[in-house]
């Protein structure tokens, strides 16, 4: 019975590292990783944008499009910059001259829908 069990272990390890997606591209921006989870995309409101507004919850809106920075908040090389405008309209501070054009790259990994017209 433990051989069985053990057999089976093995073969769904084998069986997932053949099925799961491999990306060769290194960083942020350079396609999908394996470890994000699609989301479906919504139409959200300036008020719902404006409620995460924090570091723990960071989301902001570049040209009508809401992305969910969360998770780079710590990594931004600009530091608490990236809050300035959190829950609100970052186009301005998007395309400052600070920005190299990678992160136009970057940010579509946090995209999760667009703004209420």
């Amino acid at each position: 019975m433990e051989l069985i069990i053990i057999i089976s272990v093995i073969l769904l390890l084998v069986v997932s590292l053949l099925l799961i997606p491999r990306s060769s591209s290194k960083g942020l921006g350079k396609g999908p990783q394996p470890y994000i989870v699609r989301k479906t995309l919504k139409i959200f409101t300036k008020e719902e944008v404006s409620l995460h507004n924090t570091r723990n919850d960071c989301w902001i809106i570049v040209k009508d499009k809401v992305y969910d920075v969360t998770p780079y908040v710590e990594e931004h090389p600009g530091g608490d910059a990236i809050l300035k405008h959190a829950g609100g309209d970052s186009t301005e501070g998007f395309y400052g001259p600070q920005h190299a054009s990678r992160v136009f790259d970057m940010v579509d990994e946090f995209y999760i829908g667009d703004l209420k017209s």
